[in-house]
């Protein structure tokens, strides 16, 4: 069996972590992908107090609903790759925030995103900056028995499999692994998705179920906002490959809902979108507890 798990900004903000897990629940996911993101609002919860830890700690457990990853995109606003020295620091601190936080909250995954830097220019000295803070963070995370998960990006930076596992033969850990989003994969034409995943499977902690429509000579792709369906992931190939694979790991379904009318109608859509293709595949979801 798979579980299934819905994105935090998948579903409407509520007032309290219990009613946010009991929708995750009312709407038959396994687990919810908590998100630290690079607005102040949520980067604040890298510093939230004992007292905050084990509220959100204590509603996860009384839900029945697991909270499988944390992911980190605030470093595209603080990258370990920046130019800037203090920019630096600053990020290498949140991600020891970040796996501490994962610590206290029993999430075994932080979910990162693949950019040596997003807003500033790209060189080579950025790469050797993003892989030394990198390998500074993979150690801190084994020492407190955390993963860290490269996702395969909307960048060219990391954008495959391969180039994650590329990234391990100079961080050799067990630690660091992959996180492949189908989307982004299948956006970028140099990419064969099928063998990517095969490559990767070794490594492979969990999956991003996204669509996406492609980069050409003269599109960037579209990367957010795609209604399944109305891009070009060829998502049950993609599943029937996993199966193949042998791959019982957890699959998340990655939406945005904020301009939505109805985000509940929204989310259930694309839930019943992914039952049906794991009938077709024959994969089969983990029963909710």
């Amino acid at each position: 069996m798979n579980s299934l798990g819905i994105y935090e900004k998948a579903l409407p903000k509520v007032e309290s972590w219990q009613e946010c897990f009991a929708t995750v629940r009312d709407l038959g996911f396994n687990f919810l992908e908590f998100s630290v993101d690079e607005s102040d609002e949520r980067l604040a919860r890298l510093e939230w107090t004992r007292s905050q830890r084990e509220l959100f700690r204590d509603a996860a457990w009384h839900s029945g609903v697991r909270v499988h990853t944390l992911m980190l995109s605030g470093h595209r606003r603080f990258p370990l790759g920046s130019a800037d020295p203090v920019t630096r620091e600053k990020s290498l601190t949140m991600l020891y925030q970040a796996i501490d936080l994962a610590y206290d909250l029993d999430i075994r995954n932080i979910q990162m995103a693949g950019y040596d830097v997003y807003y500033e220019p790209k060189t080579v000295e950025s790469r050797e900056w993003f892989i030394e803070n990198l390998k500074k963070g993979v150690e801190y995370a084994a020492s407190r028995q955390v993963m860290l998960d490269i996702e395969t990006m909307d960048d060219p930076f990391l954008n495959s499999v391969r180039k994650i596992k590329a990234l391990k033969t100079q961080i050799h850990s067990p630690w660091l692994q992959v996180y492949p989003d189908l989307g982004n994969l299948t956006a970028w034409p140099d990419n064969n998705v099928g063998a990517e995943l095969e490559s990767g499977i070794d490594n492979i902690v969990s999956i991003h179920l996204k669509d996406t429509k492609p980069v050409t000579a003269t599109e960037p792709g579209e990367f957010r906002d795609v209604p399944f369906g109305d891009g070009t992931v060829d998502f049950e190939g993609c599943l029937r490959t996993l199966h193949r694979l042998g791959y019982t790991g957890a699959f998340t379904i990655e939406m945005w809902t904020q301009q939505a009318p109805d985000p509940i109608s929204a989310v259930r859509k694309a839930k019943a979108y992914f039952a049906e293709i794991f009938k077709n595949v024959g994969i089969e979801q983990e029963t909710l507890r």
